[in-house]
This record gives C-alpha cells, sequence and structure tokens, in this order.
C-alpha cells in the first residue's frame, strides 16, 4: 500500500515535469494536455497517461504530440523514454495513435531504431502503417532531454514509414534508411508520400 503510493507520487512528479518541459520548450504555442484513459485492462499498462498537444507557433507550422507517463510505465534506473509524433493538423486520431505507441511500449519496450506496425494508414489515404522511432530532428536535442526528478526521460520521435522501408531497414540497417529519406527529402507529414524503396 505504501510502495502503491509511492510509485503514484512519484509517476505524477514525473508526468509534470514531462509537461513542464514540453510548454516551456513549445512557448508560444498553444499546449493543451488531455488524461488518456487506455481502457478497462489496458488502463494499468500506463497509469496516468496524458497526451500533450502543441499547435503550429515560433517552433514550426506543424502540430506535435508527445506523451507523458510513457517513462513510468518502463523506465529503468530513473531513465526511459516518452515519445513525439509530428501531425499535419490538429485531431483526436492522432491522440488515439499516442495512445496506441504508449500502449504498445509498456508492452514491447520500444527504444531507438525499434518500429511498431499501425494496423492501418496513420491517416486516411497513406501508405504509411508503420512507425519507426528515431531521433527528434524537427526539434532536436532540447526537447529530447527532459530532466525529471531523480532521472530524465528521453523524448524520441516516431516516423511514420512504409512496410516497405521497414523490410528495407531490416536488411539494410537504420542509417541507411534514414540515408534514403535524406536523399528523398522526405516530408514526414505528407500523407501522400510515396515510398523511399
Amino acid at each position: 500500500m505504501i510502495t502503491d503510493m509511492f510509485e503514484a507520487k512519484r509517476r505524477g512528479r514525473a508526468i509534470a515535469a514531462v509537461e513542464s518541459h514540453v510548454r516551456n520548450f513549445f512557448a508560444g504555442h498553444e499546449v493543451q494536455a488531455h488524461d488518456y484513459d487506455l481502457g478497462p485492462g489496458r488502463r494499468e499498462a500506463v497509469p496516468g497517461l496524458r497526451i500533450i498537444a502543441a499547435s503550429p507557433g515560433p517552433r514550426g507550422n506543424l502540430w506535435t504530440y508527445l506523451t507523458a507517463g510513457c517513462w513510468s510505465a518502463v523506465e529503468k534506473n530513473g531513465h526511459g523514454l516518452e515519445f513525439a509524433l509530428t501531425a499535419p493538423a490538429g485531431d483526436e486520431h492522432f491522440v488515439d495513435l499516442l495512445a496506441k505507441i504508449a500502449y504498445y511500449h509498456a508492452g514491447h519496450h520500444l527504444d531507438l531504431e525499434h518500429s511498431m506496425p499501425i494496423g492501418e494508414p496513420w491517416i486516411p489515404g497513406s501508405s504509411c502503417d508503420h512507425l519507426l522511432v528515431s531521433l527528434p530532428y524537427l526539434h532536436g536535442p532540447d526537447l529530447e532531454r527532459c530532466p525529471l526528478p531523480n532521472g530524465h526521460a528521453r523524448i524520441l520521435w516516431t516516423l511514420p514509414v512504409t512496410a516497405n522501408e521497414i523490410a528495407f531497414r531490416r536488411e539494410h540497417g537504420h542509417e541507411a534508411l534514414e540515408q534514403l529519406f535524406d536523399e528523398h527529402e522526405i516530408d514526414p507529414v505528407d500523407s501522400k508520400r510515396a515510398s523511399v524503396v
């Protein structure tokens, strides 16, 4: 009982620290945080999950959605991950997609250079139906490094990709795929983006 109370307070402090970090990074943007209940049988996987949405503003003309709560679900020695998704619009669909990422992470322990199947296009009509965990290139290390009480969270980017791109990465490696993205100068939020392989 006391251990549960201690963990709940620790989790709450971590979630508040992530939210504060995101709000400071996106100063000048409208930032909203949503409590997200994963539902019966799932909420225990990422208790207290919040999804933060930053609207377009001084740091760019795209929407950015971020998790707050993944850290406490799979942290190790005070260190863990949170996830960001960049999108072309403000839409509840992206909030739900981040919640899927959080739940998947709790069971599969995502990390840099990992991928996740979505099971459907990330935006209707898109050929991208997987997410690739990458460095947050659009925002840089100032967003990536999030200090927490007694630890830190690393915020990684989830980039929508195609099944063919995931197959290429498995065969040729993550760096080779990222090089193709650079050569093709992909727009990461283009719902009509063609596969680079």
